[in-house]
């Protein structure tokens, strides 16, 4: 009795000890390949910053396709990551189907999807949307974001991989207290706002805007230096009128200070509105006087008309149905439609981006890293300038002979200590703190200024992804944003882009071809095989004790 009772004591002890080493020393252990649930260094420190609850609704719940079964499961494991980190975090999953409107209301649109099951395609609506709440504070997260995924398997992986990242970056814009200043330049003939909105104001939702003008360098360009530096990025897009001197040294000492900036510019004279209203036009050198400033940071941007025959699409009236006017769409290799760089954050799994009447850049041998955003296909053409365009030659067949000059580079970052424009040059006006190099600075240059340019419907402006006449999807305003976030990005959050998750896919065709095989193979034979040893084993026990 006396034995049991210290057996029994004894097992009590060590449940209680290791109840409490399991408390004090609880860790978690990641075995997946890839790393999947591993969180990066990033998203700790802006989880371990959370002072307060945040409270998360995810609207993946309900009756939905068995392959999005696994970005409820991916993103509930990953939630469960989070809350691991910080007990702060509070998450639950919320069925939509009651709430559909509310959800609408508040731009959480769904995605209707196409399901193919026992060989038969059918369409699902589903919400993949996720609502953050931190204090008085609210905000929304796609998980399910537009790519150039080819299929539905690739989406859900793309988005998979884009889990860490889309709620890492929510987090830090519902907490952060201090935003980043950026100035959207003016005074040179830049793009109307009403032209940027679908840009800018996206953009405003995590950054400071205020628009600059360069005016002041004439009379006072020290004072205008100064007031420059208060901000962290300028946007320089689509400048139409001749840089004086004074503006190019200011602009070049706001680099050399730190100053990130981005750059849309139109080298040409060239606007497809001109084109729709006569007819024709001619494309010809728009003078900016910037050459020289950019080519001290080590771009040249040139007057070759680029046209590719991956182009979207330019709708035209073709006559009258009735009463009304019929529209029909033709391929534009004037304008490109180019694919972004695989292998960098600003650019990796973005939609193809439409460019409209673009030249290329030539890159200059100095020491600045240079990475290719923006490349247009093997098969383009260059045109000298000025040259006629006309749009009577839509409806002509290309010839591909002519479509072989090869990939043409269309925006660029650079990275590293740049040189001024005005090293070892008479300078427009005196400055004592002049400075010959920069520290460490990035910028990024497109050869064309009407990326950033949204159409008009009806007087509002249009959002900047889509075509208003073929409701086409391009990859412009997410290719702007991500390229603001990458020059702006101080933590590597932006980084987070680059996350790759591998998932093995059922080949579903295969499945449904084999799946009498496989339910055999499942269910029937391991019954067989245990009633075979059952009867094998009750015959061996009757041979051996009767």
């Amino acid at each position: 009795m006396n034995k049991n009772l210290k057996t029994i004591l004894f097992v009590l002890v060590g449940l209680i000890f290791l109840n409490f080493f399991s408390a004090t020393f609880f860790t978690r252990f990641d075995l997946t390949k890839d790393k999947r649930y591993t969180l990066s260094e990033v998203s700790k420190q802006l989880v371990n910053n959370l002072e307060s609850s945040l409270i998360i609704n995810v609207y993946l719940e309900g009756d939905f396709p068995s392959e999005f079964k696994r970005l409820q499961i991916e993103t509930r494991q990953f939630l469960e990551e989070l809350q691991a980190e910080n007990s702060n975090i509070r998450f639950r999953f919320i069925n939509p189907e009651d709430i559909r409107e509310e959800l609408v209301k508040n731009g959480m649109m769904p995605s209707q999807l196409t399901v193919e099951e026992d060989g038969k395609l059918s369409e699902a609506l589903i919400f993949p949307w996720a609502e953050l709440f931190y204090g008085k504070k609210a905000i929304t997260v796609s998980l399910l974001p537009n790519t150039m995924a080819k299929s539905q398997e690739a989406q859900l992986e793309n988005a998979i991989s884009s889990l860490e990242h889309s709620f890492a970056n929510a987090i830090q814009l519902i907490t952060q207290n201090k935003r980043k200043k950026i100035a959207v330049l003016s005074g040179n003939g830049e793009l109307e706002d009403i032209r940027l909105f679908s840009f800018l104001s996206e953009l405003g939702k995590k950054y400071s805007l205020g628009k600059f003008t360069l005016d002041s360098a004439a009379k006072n360009p020290i004072k205008t230096i100064e007031q420059l530096k208060q901000y962290d990025l300028s946007i320089i897009a689509k400048p139409t009128e001749t840089f004086t001197n004074e503006e190019k040294l200011v602009l070049d000492q706001y680099i050399m200070n730190g100053g990130k900036s981005l750059w849309m510019i139109d080298n040409l004279n060239a606007d497809t509105d001109s084109l729709y209203n006569a007819g024709k036009m001619l494309a010809y050198n728009r003078e900016l006087n910037l050459t020289d400033l950019l080519f001290s940071y080590g771009v040249r941007i040139n007057n070759n008309l680029v046209q590719d025959l991956y182009a979207s699409k330019l709708t035209l009236a073709s006559g009258n149905l009735g009463n009304q006017a019929r529209f029909e769409s033709y391929d534009w290799f004037y304008h490109p439609l180019v694919n972004g760089n695989p292998n960098h954050p600003i650019t990796k799994n973005i939609l193809p981006v439409r460019l409209r009447f673009t030249t290329q850049i030539d890159t200059l041998k100095k020491d600045i890293k240079k990475t290719p955003l923006l490349v247009s296909s093997v098969l383009s053409k260059l045109s000298g300038t000025p040259t006629i365009v006309e749009l009577e030659n839509i409806a002509k067949e290309p010839s591909q002979e002519e479509y072989s000059a090869g990939s043409q580079l269309l925006a660029v970052l650079l990275e590293g200590k740049f040189n001024s424009a005005y090293e070892n040059r008479t300078k427009p006006f005196e400055n004592p703190n002049y400075q010959n190099i920069s520290s460490e600075n990035k910028m990024v240059i497109i050869a064309d200024g009407d990326i950033g340019k949204n159409q008009i419907l009806k007087g509002k402006p249009y959002d900047l992804g889509i075509d208003k006449w073929t409701q086409q999807r391009f990859g412009n305003k997410d290719f702007l944003l991500n390229t603001v976030d990458y020059l702006l990005d101080d933590s590597g959050l932006i980084s987070l882009r680059n996350k790759t998750v591998q998932l093995n896919s059922l080949d579903k065709q295969k499945a449904f071809k084999e799946r009498s095989f496989w339910q055999f193979f499942n269910i029937v034979l391991p019954l067989a095989i245990l009633l075979v040893f059952g009867l094998g084993f009750n015959y061996w026990r009757k041979k051996k004790y009767s």
